[in-house]
């Protein structure tokens, strides 16, 4: 086994993204030196001031993703967490839910909990060879009690993306919200939920906008009621504490308990570092890596397969296996003998693997962040070459 001294070469960034950008770090630590109180509780300065911190990240992600009320950015403590609000939210009004078979289970799981329980019915539309969800199938499968239908940008797995202004002006032309997870586009892809008729956004605040572990949300649509989405916890809010009954108004309804201020802070920090190296930057860097590392690997290293065309690879993620090798192997090499850290598996998206013919073992998946370099591909190609040589050997 390396020394943990030895340089780690980090390429997990779709599970969570490291390392952070120091404005990141900053921005978390100055929280909590400085700013100890708890928003919307107290009348004090420390109180006021962590509510600042609160309301200038909603000004910031509500301008990033194209929504004019602040209000409307709900903090939650992941995708998943903003994701089940969403969908169980809205599942209330029974009727039909449609999602594609790219989803993450973050998606597949609560619908599928929900259409257990019979409070809806429930269409997985089959993708392309290729990752991709046909417009066409859509519109076959909508029906008049077609309430929502969920669909993640950009997949988690194999890293292509959906077309979403497509979809969306399906649903608004047919009255039906349209929830769109962007736990992996969200800092790569350009999102704008006005212009991509997206009623509801869940999105990842620790992945690629480089915030901490435990950040995320939601952002509801100016054009969306929010008085449709059924909260799903109650508490203290620090607001009509007089009553009884927890508040209808936003932010609050959605907002029971202390929130995670030195989490938002950090949040806000990694939207600014995006704004200023520019979303179209970090793009073209993903996808310059992406192309170098298969150019080079597909040369060196004999068996290596992907699975999708490269000019669908959007967000510099690669899912990969190598002929005569478990994708196991492969990752716990790469982490027990090289430093390289990947991830290995289904990737909490079996209904993907089984689209692409990768079920039930899996990939290896990199993902490349802002941070990652080409040198760092040379030393990943260089690790498999020399993994797949000592088996040949045995």
């Amino acid at each position: 086994m390396l020394s943990p001294k030895a340089k780690v070469v980090y390429f997990d960034n779709p599970a969570t993204s490291f390392p952070k950008p120091e404005i990141v770090v900053d921005a978390i630590a100055q929280c909590m030196k400085e700013i100890g109180g708890n928003p919307g509780r107290s009348g004090h300065r420390m109180s006021m001031e962590a509510g600042e911190q609160i309301f200038f990240t909603r000004e910031v992600l509500s301008d990033f993703f194209g929504v004019q009320n602040p209000m409307k950015v709900i903090f939650c403590s992941n995708a998943t967490d903003a994701l089940n609000l969403a969908i169980q939210g809205l599942a209330y009004q029974g009727g039909h839910a449609i999602t594609s078979s790219m989803e993450h289970n973050s998606t597949i799981r609560p619908l599928y909990e929900l259409e257990k329980q019979g409070k809806i019915r429930l269409s997985i539309i089959p993708c392309s060879s290729e990752g991709l969800l046909s417009c066409g199938h859509l519109e076959n499968a909508i029906t008049k009690q077609t309430s929502m239908v969920v669909i993640n940008h950009s997949s988690n797995a194999f890293g292509t993306e959906q077309p979403i202004q497509k979809i969306g002006e399906i649903c608004k032309n047919r009255g039906i919200a349209f929830i769109v997870d962007s736990a992996q586009s969200a800092g790569i892809l350009p999102l704008n939920m006005a212009k991509d008729n997206i009623s509801i956004l869940a999105f990842s605040g620790h992945k690629g906008l480089y915030g901490p572990m435990g950040t995320g949300g939601l952002i509801i649509a100016d054009d969306f009621n929010h008085k449709k989405i059924r909260p799903l916890k109650f508490g203290g809010t620090g607001s009509l504490s007089d009553k009884i009954e927890q508040p209808d108004f936003l932010p609050d309804c959605f907002e029971s308990g202390t929130l995670n201020v030195p989490g938002v802070a950090g949040l806000r920090a990694g939207i600014l570092f995006i704004k200023e190296k520019g979303l179209a930057c970090i793009r073209k860097h993903k996808e310059d890596l992406v192309a170098y590392f298969l150019k080079k690997a597909r040369a060196a290293v004999p068996g290596f397969l992907t699975y999708i065309p490269d000019s669908s690879i959007k967000t510099g993620i690669i899912s990969f296996n190598i002929q005569g090798f478990l994708c196991s192997e492969i990752a716990n090499a790469l982490s027990e003998e090289y430093n390289i850290m990947s991830r290995q598996g289904l990737h909490c998206s079996p209904l993907a693997h089984k689209s692409m013919g990768t079920f039930p073992h899996g990939t290896v998946r990199f993902g490349f962040s802002i941070f990652n370099t080409k040198e760092e591909c040379d030393l990943a190609i260089e690790s498999l070459q020399e993994i797949t040589q000592k088996k040949g050997k045995k």
